[in-house]
């Protein structure tokens, strides 16, 4: 008789946490499902419909998609536009931060104060970042182009120019980016490597560029996938800063495939095509992480992997 009664009190307590449990979970579920699953599955439809937003969708099949690929004029530029940001963008970032990461890492004094001066920049919201770095870059009155007239060099347009519209826009997202949560988590990697392995080695003869090299990258490349895999989303998906200082000029040369898709969707109002094209970019942007992940093999070394 006892025994039943434990075994039903226990129930009855188990029940009681699992009812706890689904009610402080329901919030997250609700805005998930409204916010976020509810929308990706009504971009499906439309992706296959002719939708402005005010008159009730038409359904067109693949018309969207024959039309990216095949008449939209500014479908592919915008697309290797983003390609050549990112692939600039994702290695360059990834080295400094994991540079900024090693040098914040040694015994170095008021070392706590030196990565929140790193870190600050993260920080700053993108607009204020692009009003702030536009002044900066501005061709005649800007600090950059006026230091560099005082030692005999005529500045570039920057967010004027065609050519140096992109290069301006990487320097602001470096800017923004080193000393951010890539560069964290990057610090915290290096800090889980245990100290005996560099003693070790010292004992050995090797250098710092051999204890970098056969220690170091090995033992952090699980977080170096992370940033990349990140790093490659985040790039692919630039929006804010363009937007802000150029709006896809001079003469499109920063009309990124987010803002090809922004200026559909919320200047145009063809909602039906934009949800094509953010559904190529989900492809795009997830095959790109499936071709991480296989290579990932080759050169990610997990603790249990390294002998």
């Amino acid at each position: 008789m006892t025994s039943r009664v434990l075994l039903w009190r226990m129930t009855k307590a188990r029940r009681r946490e699992a009812t706890w449990g689904y009610t402080l979970t329901l919030p997250w579920v609700l805005g998930f499902v409204i916010f976020t699953a509810g929308p990706m599955l009504a971009s499906i439809y439309f992706s296959v419909t002719e939708y402005s937003g005010l008159l009730p969708p038409l359904y067109i099949g693949g018309g969207n998609y024959i039309e990216a690929f095949a008449q939209d004029r500014l479908f592919w530029p915008s697309l290797r536009r983003t390609a050549y940001y990112s692939f600039v963008m994702v290695p360059v970032s990834l080295a400094a931060s994991l540079l900024v990461a090693v040098l914040l890492n040694q015994p170095l004094k008021l070392k706590e104060i030196f990565r929140t001066l790193f870190f600050l920049p993260s920080l700053t919201p993108a607009v204020a970042a692009a009003l702030l770095w536009a002044w900066i870059f501005q061709p005649q009155v800007g600090p950059i182009n006026y230091a560099l007239s005082r030692i005999g060099i005529k500045g570039p347009g920057w967010f004027q120019s065609p050519r140096w519209a992109i290069p301006g826009l990487m320097i602001i997202s470096l800017w923004t980016s080193i000393g951010g949560s890539r560069m964290i988590i990057f610090l915290a990697g290096l800090q889980e490597i245990p100290q005996e392995l560099y003693d070790a080695a010292s004992i050995d003869g090797a250098g710092r560029w051999r204890k970098f090299r056969n220690i170091t990258l090995p033992l952090i490349s699980p977080t170096m996938f992370f940033n990349l895999i990140t790093g490659i989303i985040g790039s692919f998906g630039v929006f804010a800063m363009a937007f802000i200082t150029t709006e896809g000029g001079p003469a499109r040369a920063t009309w990124f495939y987010m803002l090809h898709l922004y200026y559909n969707a919320f200047r145009y109002f063809r909602m039906g095509y934009a949800s094509s094209l953010a559904w190529i970019f989900f492809i795009i942007v997830m095959a790109l992480t499936l071709v991480q992940i296989l290579l990932s093999g080759r050169w990610v070394y997990y603790e249990g992997e390294i002998t």
